[in-house]
């Protein structure tokens, strides 16, 4: 395979991992996925680039970011808008585009959301560890030697060249997103959901909550009013297994969402937030306020169908 230098980081900024969609069936290990919190950006840059939707990309976080392209290279950046400049010029959303060598990438701040997927035609070619090449932080394992990015750090693609027949794709503007910094998210009820008093309930899904500077990719932490257990239960059950999205609220009476990086809990579940909102909380930053709706199981399941419908229209125009 025709494997090259593709991208050298010039600044990680905050955070920067290799992630493709995760690491599934080792939870009996106590591996936890890890993957993109925002699959649905990182599968949308891969079809523009023209990889498997399954490939991986970068996830960057926040801002400060910045990479030189080693070679000529198709790339798209989709998620939040971090205010993308190609060079000193800005640079077009959920497109893909060609990028020369000695092009430089940069992003700024975050204008909407917090984390960008840049994907890149040829993909990142890494050796996966447990058939997924994400990375795995705490563990140190997958990804670029287990750990962030770096200034320095050299990345390979395959092929990349024959990928600019895949230049100028767009992704159709109702399919994207809207990321506002006050956000709604649908849940289902936890599968602890009766230790809670109606008045808990009632707190959790008619106030608001807001986003404490403690969330990183484990969880969410949320402040907002005290949601009590009642009153006959202890702070904790036996550790059991878990979901990315199950909200658990531990003997603080605070609620945490849990992210892609755990894989038990041992704190009741109030809710779960739904597969079609799952890839939102990948663009919940610090300071967001959220509130919960809760849906039927039906509407879950029409809300996913919708969201895979505006996959399958970029699939059907990349055929």
């Amino acid at each position: 395979m025709d494997i090259i230098e593709s991208l050298e980081i010039l600044s990680p900024g905050p955070l920067t991992t290799v992630q493709d969609l995760g690491r599934y069936g080792f939870g009996r290990y106590g591996v936890p996925p890890s993957g993109a919190l925002d699959s649905f950006s990182l599968r949308v840059g891969n079809l523009l680039v023209g990889n498997p939707e399954t490939e991986a990309g970068l996830e960057i976080t926040l801002m400060g970011f910045k990479a030189r392209a080693l070679t000529d290279l198709v790339v798209a950046l989709c998620g939040g808008d971090l205010q993308p400049h190609l060079n000193d010029k800005p640079f077009d959303m959920w497109r893909s585009q060609i990028v020369r060598k000695g092009d430089t990438l940069s992003l700024k701040a975050p204008r909407t959301g917090c984390r960008a997927y840049l994907a890149v035609g040829g993909g990142i070619s890494l050796r996966p560890v447990l058939a997924s090449k994400s990375t795995n932080l705490t563990s140190k394992f997958g990804g670029y030697e287990g750990r962030a990015l770096r200034k320095g750090d050299l990345l390979f693609s395959n092929a990349p060249d024959r990928h600019f027949k895949s230049a100028g794709k767009m992704f159709h503007s109702e399919g994207r997103p809207s990321y506002t910094g006050d956000w709604v998210l649908r849940v289902l009820p936890g599968s602890q959901d009766q230790d809670f008093p109606e008045e808990a309930k009632k707190a959790f899904y008619n106030s608001s909550f807001t986003v404490s500077s403690q969330s990183d990719r484990t969880g969410l932490r949320l402040s907002g009013p005290a949601l009590h257990r009642k009153k006959d239960l202890g702070d904790s059950i036996i550790s059991e297994g878990i979901v990315p999205g199950a909200i658990q609220v531990p003997g603080d009476a605070q609620p945490i969402i849990l992210l892609v990086e755990t894989v038990t809990g041992g704190y009741r579940k109030i809710a779960t937030v739904i597969s079609a909102d799952l890839p939102l909380l990948g663009q919940i930053k610090p300071g967001d306020r959220i509130r919960f709706q809760e849906v039927s199981m039906r509407e879950a399941m029409t809300a996913l169908q919708e969201s895979e419908d505006h996959i399958d229209i970029l699939k059907k125009s990349s055929d």
